[in-house]
C-alpha cells in the first residue's frame, strides 16, 4: 500500500544499532530494505499525515519512556524475531488506535503482536536453525524506547517523515 503511514516505537541508538546488525546478517540481502525497527501501526491513510504528526508529538510530549524488554526470541515461520513485552507501550498504542478508530487497516486493527524482526523470507529450515542459535544464548533484557517515529511506505523502502522524543525532545 504505497503511501501509507507507518508509525514505529523509536529505538535508543546503541539497541538500534545492534538489532540492525543482526537484521543484515540474517535478513535476504534483496529484500531487507530497513533498519530494526518496532511497528506499532502499519498502514495508517496518507490523508492522515498532518494529523498523526500532531498526535505523535503530543503523546511523545505528554509520556515518559515505556518500560520494555525484548522477552523471547519467537520464530515467524519463514523468520526469526524477539518478542517486546510492555504495557507502557501498548497503552500508548491503544491511544493512537482510539484516535484512529474507523480509519486503521484490518491488520492494524487486529491484536498486536510486537516484536522485531531480525530475519524473514527465508527456507524454514533456516529460519529454525537461527531461531535454535539464538535461543541457546537469550536472556531477557531491557529495551530502551525513546520515541516516536512517523513513516510514508515507498514500495519498499521507507520515507522518514518525524521522529519526536518522549518529554519532547526532537531525535537527531
Amino acid at each position: 500500500m504505497s503511501g501509507a503511514l507507518i508509525v514505529t516505537a523509536a529505538l535508543e541508538r546503541r539497541i538500534h544499532d545492534r538489532l540492525t546488525g543482526e537484521r543484515k546478517a540474517h535478513f535476504p540481502a534483496e529484500r531487507n530494505y530497513l533498519d530494526a525497527h518496532l511497528t506499532m501501526f502499519h498502514a495508517l491513510p496518507p490523508s492522515c499525515e498532518s494529523e498523526a504528526e500532531s498526535l505523535l508529538k503530543r503523546i511523545a510530549n505528554d509520556c515518559k519512556p515505556p518500560r520494555a524488554r525484548l522477552s523471547d526470541v519467537i520464530s515467524l515461520g519463514r523468520g526469526v524475531a524477539y518478542k517486546v513485552e510492555s504495557d507502557d507501550l501498548r497503552r500508548i498504542r491503544d491511544v493512537i488506535a482510539d484516535h484512529f478508530h474507523g480509519m486503521l487497516s484490518a491488520q492494524d486493527s487486529q491484536g498486536w503482536r510486537p516484536h522485531i524482526t531480525i530475519q524473514n523470507k527465508v527456507k524454514p529450515f533456516e529460519a529454525k536453525a537461527l531461531l535454535d542459535e539464538k535461543r541457546e544464548t537469550f536472556e531477557p533484557r531491557p529495551l530502551d524506547i525513546i520515541g516516536l517515529s512517523l513513516h510514508r511506505y515507498m514500495d519498499g523502502p521507507w520515507e522518514k517523515l518525524g521522529s519526536w522524543r518522549f518529554r519532547g525532545l526532537d531525535i537527531a
